[in-house]
């Protein structure tokens, strides 16, 4: 697995088409999710290994993970509101999504 940003600057043409193209495949692959995007689902990291996603992107894609693992939008939305670790001190940092917790915990249930 590849990893590292694209290097392409924000005035570049060939990121602006990149990122339209995957902010149409994500909308096809989730149709019954918000037409807006969030900008971290279709843009890639300095190190393109991040672990963490911001509530905001995990709960963009609740549909078509709960559709996909055949639960409820609920549990799934429960499921990403567990996961979501607030930083030690408030001013520093933002809420983020373990991705990994939240997998584990969508594994449990399937397991069940």
């Amino acid at each position: 697995m590849a990893s590292g940003g694209s290097n392409l600057a924000a005035s570049n043409p060939a990121l602006d088409k990149a990122v339209s193209e995957r902010v149409q495949a994500l909308r096809a692959a989730n149709p019954d999710a918000d037409p807006r995007v969030p900008v971290e689902l279709v843009t890639t990291s300095a190190s393109g290994l991040d672990n963490n996603l911001t509530p905001a992107a995990a709960l963009w894609q609740v549909p078509r993970v709960a559709q996909a693992r055949q639960l409820s939008v609920e549990q799934v939305t429960q499921l990403v509101n567990q996961a979501t670790q607030t930083p030690l001190l408030s001013f520093l940092g933002q809420p983020v999504v373990n991705i990994l917790q939240l997998n584990m915990a969508l594994d449990a249930l399937k397991d069940k």
